[in-house]
């Protein structure tokens, strides 16, 4: 599975980059970004500025970012100095559709600096996948909310955090922690000293809630339905699960507890806050309850359609498949639009540096 399944901006191509920046968090974290672009230190030329994209999916969730921060740091170098951009994924990440949309995409930062190249690597980043100190920057967005290693399934919802099974969500939350502690330890060997890493990623409020209710009780509910009509089996329900997770705080604080340092890293911002539901803001703007099902149905089918159809019988190559991402869309969609309402997006940004040598 690829480490970037969910992308900020679901849209088309054609897309103009105001719409993509109400992305939930994207703004925000892009200002991050540039705060790091402008404070860490820099090679001297002609050894290349390193930007380090951790869980790249089709790249949508970089571009904007990416291309921010290279603005940022062409404020302070000169303009042949090379900016090397390394987008890395899992083996199983569509990386032709990732060098299209960098080579394509109207936002890309290749069309903007001729002096910045790009690469890829095609492994986890639970592992190190980089050269020790070899980092100026780092981005990761919407990729740390899949886990590493599915622990077991979660046997009464799609959702490990609507699950009532206790152990299920104890089974999840460790593995959860695990992957936070090895992405942090492997990104604290890959950074140069002064480098920087931002992160977004789910959260979890400090209620609990994970968020998406309206959401996931669509896609139960249409799931339920396609059981009933016998276009799914009960077995196939039964293993369809998101791998996905949001964590508190005082999980991001704990690989770093009690000295504040982990693997030469610090946090140097960490902000859990609710991101504004853009298509509900959409919809009490214009009163279309059709859009606004449309729009996060299709959110859904980009997201995590993919995910749950590997539990079809057949698998990625069932029969079904396309048609399965077309009732389950259709029904997402209109049970969302007949109840409009804002969905509930904890999110969390965490800015991570590297401690400066002497």
């Amino acid at each position: 599975m690829p480490e970037s399944s969910i992308v900020v901006r679901p849209e088309p191509e054609g897309t103009p980059p105001s719409t993509r920046l109400q992305a939930a968090g994207l703004l925000s974290a892009i200002k991050l970004f540039e705060e790091a672009a402008r404070t860490v230190p820099l090679p001297s030329a002609p050894q290349p500025i390193v930007i380090a994209d951790y869980g790249a999916g089709t790249g949508h969730n970089s571009l904007l970012p990416i291309g921010a921060a290279i603005t940022t740091l062409r404020g302070r170098t000169r303009p042949e100095h090379s900016v090397l951009v390394t987008h890395t994924d899992t083996v199983d990440n569509d990386f032709s559709a990732l060098f299209r949309t960098v080579a394509e995409d109207s936002d890309s930062y290749l069309r903007k600096d001729s002096a910045t190249f790009t690469s890829a690597v095609g492994r986890s980043f639970y592992t190190q996948i980089l050269p020790s100190n070899s980092v100026n920057l780092g981005w990761s967005a919407w990729s740390l909310l899949w886990l590493g290693r599915v622990p077991m399934p979660v046997p009464d919802h799609i959702a490990v955090a609507c699950s009532a099974d206790a152990h299920v969500r104890d089974s999840y939350a460790r593995q959860a922690a695990h992957d936070w502690h090895e992405f942090v330890a492997f990104r604290g060997r890959e950074l140069c000293p002064g480098g920087r890493l931002v992160v977004l990623t789910m959260a979890l409020a400090e209620d609990g809630d994970f968020g998406y209710g309206p959401l996931l009780a669509a896609l139960t509910d249409t799931l339920s339905e396609l059981r009933t009509d016998g276009f799914l089996n009960g077995d196939e329900v039964q293993r369809m699960s998101l791998p996905i997770v949001g964590r508190r705080a005082a999980d991001f604080v704990a690989p770093f507890a009690p000295s504040g340092r982990f693997e030469r890293l610090t946090i140097e911002h960490l902000d859990v806050f609710d991101a504004d539901d853009r298509f509900f803001n959409q919809y009490r703007t214009e009163h279309d309850a059709k859009v606004f099902g449309a729009q996060w149905a299709s959110f859904c089918r980009f997201a995590v359609f993919g995910v749950l159809a590997e539990a079809l019988d057949g698998g990625s190559a069932d029969p079904r498949r396309t048609t399965f991402f077309d009732r389950l869309e259709a029904g997402v969609a209109a049970r969302l639009s007949a109840a409009p309402e804002p969905t509930r997006i904890p999110l969390a940004q965490v800015v991570l540096e590297k401690r400066r040598r002497g």
